[in-house]
């Protein structure tokens, strides 16, 4: 898919029109979609997160992609499988059939995106009863999981623990909320958020609230990570200004990050909070690095929206003679 869009990118210097409205780049997910709505972690894979899922279709839409051939049939194909109580399961394929094989990641961080993406299509949120009964089953066991001694939200209700990432999801979904309550709620969540989390003698966001955090070497995932999380959904409460914030970590860990595709995964999401910053050159080396691992186990859809993404900004891989460490 990214092969085919380098070749008309470099056609497009070459070709004149007339000045038209442009309908939406369309979202290509096929590999990672199949005919039923399913949509999976890995092209051609065998599991479905929907966390991920949900990830990636929010971030096309929000940046412009046409998802439309894919938005309403993961809805219905979720909304058939999710639980009683609103939360969900991950999915594994056992032949034509997709069966819950895992209880989700975080149910917090997945009900949060998922009311996130259901308010992005109002009108079939209204028209359908199915879709407003999901939302509301969602909503009401989400609002269970507060801790309201602290004001942050827990994992599930088997893990009593407040994850940093998981909170700041739940905390962009309600910031994309309207209304005055909407509003000062958000801001209240965002300083618990910074009160629970942020560990002033170590200088960064602890990544859990369990009490070994304090003590345990910060690893690429989940610790280095986490401290840029907050720059990909806006979250204001930083140590520092949000450019500053930024370049230190760049510095701190680009050349980690880049590296990290050949052995694990590609962590588009760090290139697409470089574009938010406009540090193109970062998104660029990631293109560069990443790309030759699509189709590979270390791609996940997040990272084909992404490059996706990059693409309809204009951006091409860096060239090989381009330092990126």
């Amino acid at each position: 898919m990214i092969r085919r869009w380098l070749l008309s990118a470099l056609l497009v210097p070459f070709l004149s029109s007339p000045v038209v409205l442009q309908a939406a780049p369309a979202l290509d997910l096929r590999g990672f979609a199949d005919g039923s709505g399913a949509i999976m972690i890995l092209e051609t894979g065998n599991v479905i997160d929907p966390y991920f899922t949900l990830q990636a279709l929010l971030l096309a839409h929000e940046n412009g992609l046409d998802i439309s051939a894919y938005a309403s049939p993961w809805v219905n194909w979720l909304i058939a499988r999710q639980r009683l109580d609103g939360s969900f399961d991950r999915y594994c394929r056992s032949g034509p059939v997709w069966l819950a094989c895992r209880g989700a990641d975080a149910d917090d961080a997945l009900l949060a995106i998922w009311l996130k993406f259901l308010d992005t299509m109002p009108a079939q949120l209204d028209s359908q009863p199915a879709w407003r009964k999901s939302h509301d089953a969602a909503s009401k066991t989400l609002a269970t999981l507060l801790d309201r001694k602290r004001g942050i939200y827990l994992v599930s209700p088997t893990f009593q623990q407040g994850l940093f990432m998981d909170n700041l999801e739940v905390w962009s979904y309600q910031t994309a909320r309207t209304g005055l309550a909407a509003s000062v709620g958000a801001r209240e969540f965002a300083r618990a958020i910074r009160n629970t989390f942020w560990d002033a003698p170590s200088g960064r966001f602890l990544v859990s609230t369990q009490p070994e955090q304090k003590t345990m070497t910060p690893g690429f995932y989940p610790d280095h990570v986490a401290q840029l999380f907050p720059l990909l959904v806006d979250y204001p409460l930083l140590p520092a200004g949000t450019g500053s914030y930024y370049r230190t970590w760049m510095k701190q860990h680009r050349a980690l990050w880049l590296s990290q595709v050949s052995h694990d995964y590609a962590w588009g999401l760090i290139a697409y909070v470089a574009l938010k910053q406009n540090d193109k050159p970062s998104a660029q080396c990631w293109l560069r690095e990443a790309l030759p691992y699509q189709q590979t186990g270390h791609w996940t859809v997040t990272d084909e929206v992404i490059a996706q993404i990059l693409q309809t900004k204009g951006l091409l891989p860096a060239t090989a003679n381009v330092g990126c460490n």
